[in-house]
């Protein structure tokens, strides 16, 4: 056998263990019991001593020196296997153990200090996994960087520095925007009612059937954050319900539906190998947002789902379609991330953004992130947290050591912008199948130009190739300034 064929192998027993670990961490945020969250720290921190131990093998790089790959799929995931062999083996397996173990434990310790809005019972656990993080982030940096060798791992190739500068450009047409809207004289009328939770599960389904989820493939769950998880043949959602805001559940479905839906249309022939998942967590997030804001929250899909939610919920406050699309888009102050409409949305992360890069650089003690969260908070919405469940505990991401994750949500809304001013260009009659409960025209496009890829090309190029022009902002921030200004009449 040749080294290139040895190593796919080896490899392809690799992603096989990583997706088992993956469907551990499934487990434990949506059906595992409560009483459990010890055992499986202990089951996680060995899965990732396994697979570190794979992922350093010496005889990857016997098999990178001498494999030869001869076609572009082969070099790519040579490329990949490299690049990972390469970072995992300044990673001590010690500390990517315990890294997995504390991570495990802290998601348990976040989910009921957010529970009881303590703070001072997550702030010391928080404290531990930022020391490993910190840790992690001086062996992969080599004396750079600490922030962008976390970031790294989510979208290869950026830096800190980069993404500042994007947001530096973004902010003021977004604040102004925002100024604007919530200014405007015209303001839409918010839903109100009662919306019992089977019922939304039931038409949260029927919208994840609209954009094309293969059920096949796939199943939904309900989790306190949520996410989509797996890759291939096996590629679940999760949703959560409030019985008083119906569009909470439908559109996190919508929205994990299209990080799942990429994870399914992948070509089926790169499964089991590093091609075979998205390519980055912004390209992900691209596909996600296009399907919950650009198809989802517009004025033809809006209109479809107002019948279907009129019907289900035996009337509603919004009598007409119209109405309903401004419902749906309504721009109001609020705490929380993954609620927030798409004018206000970005904002939120630029906050987070800089948070992280202080707790990893050691600018900002975990001791303080409360108050500063809180200033933050109050500085960029003008509106002052009441309670640290919409603050500071809101997010999932700091318990499990996903720093340098964040960025990835703005740069995805970025990439969306690009997409779907080519999709809208490609596909002209896009609105007349969504106004029929129908995304195909727009899902098939996105998987032949973004999702069936895979990993197979970097991240900017995926998105360069697709959209056919350099990666901006100002396709997202004109979209945003066009869809306001007519909702709100500027």
């Amino acid at each position: 056998m040749s080294a290139l064929t040895d190593l796919l192998a080896f490899q392809r027993q690799t992603e096989a263990l990583s997706s088992v670990a993956e469907r551990l961490g499934w487990d434990q945020e949506t059906v595992m019991p409560r009483g459990a969250a010890d055992q499986r720290a202990e089951e996680m921190g060995a899965m990732e001593e396994v697979l570190h131990e794979r992922r350093t093998d010496p005889r990857i790089g016997e098999w990178l020196e001498a494999a030869d790959p001869q076609t572009p799929a082969d070099r790519r995931a040579v490329q990949l296997i490299a690049r990972d062999f390469a970072r995992t083996s300044r990673v001590p397996a010690r500390l990517a153990s315990e890294l997995a173990r504390l991570t495990s434990l802290a998601q348990g310790i976040w989910a009921e200090a957010r529970a009881k809005d303590a703070p001072e019972d997550f702030l010391p656990t928080l404290d531990q996994v930022l020391m490993l993080k910190r840790e992690e982030a001086a062996c992969l940096a080599d004396g750079g960087d600490l922030y962008d060798a976390l970031l790294d791992d989510y979208e290869p190739g950026m830096t800190g520095a980069q993404v500042a500068a994007l947001f530096d450009a973004m902010r003021p047409r977004l604040v102004a925007l925002r100024e604007d809207v919530l200014g405007a004289a015209r303001q839409p009328q918010a839903l109100s009612g009662h919306f019992p939770q089977e019922t939304q599960l039931r038409l949260a389904r029927t919208c994840a059937t609209a954009f094309g989820y293969d059920w096949t493939r796939g199943r939904m769950d309900l989790a306190v954050h949520p996410f989509s998880s797996g890759r291939w043949q096996d590629s679940r959602i999760t949703t959560r319900v409030v019985e008083t805001d119906p569009f909470n559940c439908l559109y996190s479905t919508i929205h994990e539906v299209g990080h799942s839906s990429y994870e399914q249309g992948i070509d089926p022939d790169y499964a089991f190998t590093p091609l075979g998942r998205g390519v980055s967590m912004g390209v992900h997030e691209s596909q996600s947002r296009i399907y919950e804001n650009q198809m989802g929250r517009g004025r033809a899909f809006t209109g479809w789902l107002f019948t279907r939610m009129a019907e289900a919920f035996d009337g509603l406050n919004i009598t007409d379609a119209d109405a309903f699309y401004a419902t749906v888009n309504r721009v109001t102050p609020g705490y929380i991330r993954t609620e927030a409409d798409e004018v206000q949305y970005n904002l939120h992360i630029m906050l987070r953004f800089d948070l992280e890069r202080d707790l990893i650089s050691g600018r900002l003690d975990s001791r303080d992130l409360v108050e500063a969260w809180n200033v933050r908070f109050l500085k960029d919405f003008g509106v002052v947290v009441d309670r640290p469940a919409n603050g500071v505990l809101q997010d999932v991401h700091w318990s499990v050591g996903l720093f340098g994750y964040f960025p990835t949500y703005a740069l995805g809304n970025v990439y969306a912008g690009c997409l779907n001013q080519a999709l809208r260009a490609a596909v002209p009659d896009l609105d007349t199948a969504l106004a029929q409960g129908d995304a195909t025209p727009g899902t098939e496009w996105l998987r032949e130009n973004v999702q069936r890829h895979g990993g197979l090309m970097p991240p900017a190029e995926v998105i360069e190739a697709a959209s056919g022009v350099k990666i901006s902002p100002e396709p997202l921030l004109d979209y945003l300034e066009q869809k306001f200004g007519g909702i709100y009449g500027l």
